[in-house]
Order: C-alpha cells, then sequence, then structure tokens
C-alpha cells in the first residue's frame, strides 16, 4: 500500500501578491470555482495581512486551509474546496 503524501497536491495556483484586500479574497473565490469540491488550489499570498484576512474569510465560506508555508518572502497557501 502507497501512504498518502502529507501536503495535497494542488490542482491549481492562483498568485495573489498583486492584489490588495478584499480583492484578495474576491479574486480567491473566483479561482475556488474552477476547482471541484475537495479539490485543492494553492494561493500565493505577499504578507501576513494578506494570509490573515484571507484565510480566515475562506474558512468562513466552508473551505478548509491544508497547509500554510513561507517560501522566497511570500507564503503559499494550500485551500482544499468545501462542498
Amino acid at each position: 500500500m502507497t501512504e498518502e503524501s502529507k501536503e495535497a497536491k494542488p490542482k491549481a495556483i492562483a498568485d495573489l501578491c498583486g492584489e490588495v484586500c478584499p480583492m484578495t479574497f474576491v479574486k480567491a473565490k473566483l479561482h475556488l470555482e474552477r476547482v471541484a469540491a475537495g479539490e485543492v488550489l494553492e494561493l500565493v499570498l505577499k504578507d501576513d495581512e494578506q494570509l490573515r484576512s484571507t484565510a480566515m474569510s475562506l474558512k468562513e465560506e466552508g473551505h478548509r486551509i491544508e497547509s500554510v508555508r513561507q517560501q522566497d518572502g511570500r507564503y503559499h497557501v494550500l485551500v482544499r474546496k468545501g462542498a
């Protein structure tokens, strides 16, 4: 048997570093519409403020944050789309 990967593989990646709130969340929702329920979308965000507000709003919408990692000064957030 194969062990399931600890980190989900994203179906798509959306770089939202050039956006400002609330457009970051709006664009994230538009990208989530392109993936099926249960699939994972990777969001690339520029700073703590973008991360906090977008993650909170996505959770309120019923989506799940799978992981957050920092790389090259950006946040890479894996979001599993809710039903």
